[in-house]
């Protein structure tokens, strides 16, 4: 019992620095991709009209891909804050929820990436770095894949939207602390009260 006390202490009641600000940022990022995403036939996307705001999509895309596998990186050598005690279908639920945002924060911008290649498009990597098709062209494939980029950047948002009026669910209605994880301690004090008397 003693041990497990022990345990609980050393335990950070909060996501580190690191950790959150991947959280925040790359939730900002994949929200601002989305909103510029334009989406539509391969002459819409690509028309010089469009350059501008493809390009910052790209860009904003290509930087999503890599904080996400910092983001895991930095996870396999910094151990997450123990959660509030929940029902176990929850917690199952909110595991495979983080779980799928994970996979499509990889899949979907790498269904971008491969459906410009295949249609003969450079990828403007970060903003910066123009990345050349190193693939043969196959429109046929490349606009297959480009809708799909489409279906699973909606798949994100909506995920996305459910994670988040989860985590209002926790701190509201079961008022267990959830919430204030991901915040940083000045700005989780300064939301409403929302942990119950006993959580401390």
């Amino acid at each position: 019992m003693a041990r497990s006390s022990l345990t609980l202490s050393l335990t950070s009641p909060r996501y580190g620095a690191v950790a959150q600000v991947f959280h925040w940022l790359i939730a900002i990022l994949v929200l601002a991709a989305f909103i510029l995403g334009s989406g539509g036939s391969e002459q819409r996307v690509y028309s010089p009209t469009n350059s501008g705001t493809l390009n910052l999509h790209e860009a904003l895309g290509t930087t999503v891909l890599a904080l996400t596998t910092l983001r895991l990186l930095w996870r396999m050598w910094h151990r997450p804050p123990v959660e509030p005690p929940m029902p176990s279908w929850m917690r199952v639920a909110g595991a495979a929820t983080h779980h799928t945002l994970y996979l499509l924060l990889f899949v979907t911008p790498l269904t971008a990436i491969a459906g410009a290649w295949l249609e003969g498009h450079d990828i403007a990597a970060f903003g910066f770095v123009a990345l050349p098709p190193p693939v043969s062209i196959d429109r046929a494939a490349g606009a297959v894949i480009a809708e799909l980029h489409g279906w699973l950047g909606d798949a994100i948002i909506w995920l996305a939207g459910l994670h988040a009026l989860a985590a209002l669910f926790h701190h509201v209605i079961l008022r267990d602390g959830l919430l204030r994880m991901m915040l940083p301690p000045r700005l989780g004090a300064a939301l409403p009260p929302g942990d119950r008397p006993d959580n401390g």
